[in-house]
């Protein structure tokens, strides 16, 4: 795992690899459209180039991985007109179609928020290589040497929307992970996602590495995400990112294999010993920090000898917060808060806005059991000064994170140490939680013998 790459020729760069050329995508005012068999055959041939370039990007080293990831950053703060120009298109025409404001907010790219991303692939750059790690070894009683380590997935695919941080997101874990991409971005961000993929393969092949390990299928539209999402054999995992009727149309029609991130239904317990100062500055954060994002919390459980519900309300409704309600909760509330009656749509609800459903409990077991009932199995935290109660919580919430007197904010790769993250697993094979570097490579088995056969 240690080999580096030569620098590239014309033969390597994806410009002669020897795969058929994809028909090229026009616009729509000339292009005529590609029958579903065509769009197949392209997404077919960018698959097969993104093969040859994971085998390349197996055996580049970590030092090789790195320089890609500077070179990425750097590109992206040098071309930053170019891509908030391309991204001003698209929020113009997501306003012009009525996109909501959680939509927008995901949408928009800034100047704080591409240095963000410029400094998530620095952090990376930091990491440790996950390729090769040993992750268990032996030597069996016959002699025979064993390691289980970790390598590459190869192709990873990943289907989003109106996300075009995730384009930058997925492709730094992905190569420095030694993997190859192929993405698909959606109409919102088409614009914006052109202008990064092409920031990001011209930086790569800039310092030697394969343009092809990021490749999207945005030109192939809709019938380019079915295509992939049925390329089997040329996709080794694929990860959608998004709402909820985005992930089920993955889950559902997929024939490679899915790695399901779900949406977050999140919720905050308080229990009857948080002091309200913390229920406070914890509630304020995961709710109205950014509402847009999979990690906000969307409903709220109180215990019923909780003293903080008023200070609470109080300022959620200070910050804009439509609170949705239960009967018990209205009741405990002064007046002079507002608050919409819930129903059982509230308790299902990921609002990704400026919304909460409130409801009031009358122990534990009744938290745990509405969270059972309701949840993603995304994010739970509670607020307690009982150490039992924390405990009990973390034992018996089956979620993929848990989280004790902090935000939900928390449940984010960067903010979790894994420099970025490709998603939230909410299932439970192969991966569950913030994705990072080692979520996306597997595993193999090395055994060194000295000509033992098998009695």
């Amino acid at each position: 795992m240690t080999e580096a790459l030569t620098h590239p020729t014309a033969a390597t760069t994806g410009d002669n690899t020897g795969v058929p050329a994809a028909p090229e995508a026009t616009s729509p005012e000339t292009a005529v459209p590609l029958s579903p068999e065509e769009v197949e055959a392209a997404v077919h041939a960018v698959a097969d180039r993104s093969k040859q370039a994971a085998r390349r990007m197996s055996r580049a080293n970590r030092a090789w991985k790195d320089r890609g990831l500077r070179a990425i950053g750097a590109a992206l703060l040098e071309r930053k007109s170019v891509i908030l120009a391309a991204n001003a298109k698209d929020v113009a025409a997501g306003k012009a179609n009525g996109t909501s404001a959680a939509m927008l907010d995901r949408l928009t790219l800034t100047d704080a928020r591409i240095t963000g991303l410029v400094d998530a692939l620095e952090n990376l750059a930091t990491l440790p290589d996950p390729v090769g790690n040993v992750v268990r070894g032996q030597t069996l009683p016959n002699g025979l040497r064993l390691r289980q380590v970790n390598v590459p997935m190869g192709v990873v695919a990943a289907i989003y929307e109106a996300r075009p941080n995730v384009t930058v997101d997925i492709a730094g874990l992905a190569l420095k992970s030694g993997n190859a991409v192929i993405l698909r971005g959606g109409t919102a961000a088409a614009a914006t996602n052109e202008a990064l993929v092409q920031v990001l393969r011209d930086a790569l092949h800039g310092v030697g590495l394969p343009s092809d390990a990021v490749q999207t299928v945005d030109q192939y539209g809709r019938e380019g995400a079915n295509a992939l999402m049925r390329a089997r054999g040329r996709v080794d995992v694929l990860i959608p990112r998004g709402g909820r009727d985005l992930i089920q149309s993955v889950v559902l029609n997929a024939a490679v294999p899915v790695i399901e991130t779900g949406e977050g239904n999140v919720h905050i317990f308080i229990d009857e010993s948080a002091s309200e100062e913390m229920a406070v500055d914890i509630l304020l954060n995961a709710k109205t920090q950014r509402p847009s994002v999979c990690n906000t919390v969307e409903t709220l459980l109180v215990h019923s000898r909780s003293t903080v519900l008023p200070a609470v309300a109080a300022a959620l409704r200070d910050a804009g917060v439509t609170l949705h309600t239960d009967d018990r909760i209205r009741a405990a509330l002064p007046a002079s808060i507002e608050s919409t009656p819930a129903t059982d749509a509230d308790w299902e609800t990921e609002y990704m806005d400026l919304d909460l459903a409130v409801a009031m409990v009358d122990s534990l077991d009744d938290a745990v059991k509405h969270i059972r009932t309701w949840s993603t199995g995304h994010t739970e935290a509670i607020l307690t000064n009982n150490l039992a109660n924390a405990e009990r919580f973390i034992a018996e919430i089956d979620s993929a994170a848990v989280i004790v007197n902090a935000s939900t904010r928390f449940t984010d790769g960067g903010e979790l140490g894994l420099g970025a993250e490709v998603g939230i697993s909410t299932q439970k094979l192969h991966a569950r939680g913030p994705m990072g570097l080692t979520e996306l490579t597997t595993t193999k088995w090395i055994v060194q013998g000295e000509g033992q056969v098998r009695g």
